[in-house]
């Protein structure tokens, strides 16, 4: 019973914290400052109600007033404890704890990947029961023709891809990757079907009989940081870009990006 009320007593708030908190919600959202009377709306609370939290938090810096305008924005406590925040962030771990989580919804095999110095390179594997009859694990380089290498395609510098192209159709150049190499100006429009969908879709090709769909994490300055794909036997993978584990792909990467400080569009 001493554990049931302890556990209670950690449970509960301040409800004036909670309240006053909506208010720097709206300013975190809001993109610049604003007037007293448009934070109350948004926060939806009166100006009079409003007015309190605003000199409090003036008082410690999570909100500062412009001298001339009058309008309310973050302070440096504020900024401070952003930054902090995002110093302490390891994108990589948060997107394995996801991973997890995403398998165990969608049941099929999610890969985590980045950019490394031979192309879109898997540094994790989260496994289904599913099979898949090809050579994944850790350390594989994906070329920018399967829907891994689509997304690194369509959102890394351009420049910096179409030269990484022209140097990958050398046969020397990089070591064995999955999927065919293709030329820059061929892989067009593929690329803008990507940033369309906000996915990319790989059925049955580049590798015969597996099928994927891949997904952007963004870090808090609009950068790829980690591309999420769900790999499946094409006969099992439901291949439209609405379906349940598409979406499931999406609203995955899109909490990543937001834990990672950017701003997300709902889809």
């Amino acid at each position: 019973m001493e554990l049931q009320i302890e556990d209670e007593k950690e449970q509960r708030g301040i409800q004036s914290i909670e309240v006053g908190g909506q208010i720097l919600v709206v300013l975190a959202d809001s993109g610049g400052p604003m007037t007293l009377k448009q934070l109350a709306v948004q926060a939806k609370m009166t100006p009079a109600k409003a007015h309190p939290y605003l000199v409090s938090f003036g008082k410690i810096g999570l909100v500062a007033q412009d001298p001339v305008s009058g309008r309310y924005g973050l302070g440096a406590l504020a900024l401070r404890m952003g930054l902090a925040g995002l110093r302490q962030l390891n994108p990589v771990r948060l997107a394995m704890a996801a991973a997890v989580e995403l398998e165990q919804k969608i049941h099929h095999t999610v890969a985590l990947s980045v950019w490394g110095n031979a192309g879109p390179t898997v540094i994790h594997l989260e496994e289904s029961s599913h099979p898949i009859h090809m050579n994944l694990r850790p350390g594989t380089v994906m070329s920018l023709t399967t829907a891994t290498g689509k997304i690194f395609g369509a959102y890394m510098p351009a420049r910096k891809m179409e030269r990484f192209v022209e140097e990958s159709m050398h046969p020397h150049a990089i070591p064995h990757v999955i999927g065919a190499l293709r030329n820059w100006k061929d892989m067009q429009r593929d690329l803008q079907e990507v940033r369309e969908h906000g996915l990319a879709r790989a059925i049955g090709q580049p590798i015969a009989g597996v099928s994927a769909f891949a997904a952007p994490v963004f870090d808090h300055n609009g950068h790829l940081s980690i591309v999420l794909t769900i790999v499946g036997p094409t006969g099992g993978f439901d291949p439209d870009w609405t379906c349940a584990n598409a979406q499931a792909l999406r609203d995955c990467a899109n909490r990543i990006s937001t834990q990672m400080g950017f701003a997300t569009v709902d889809s």
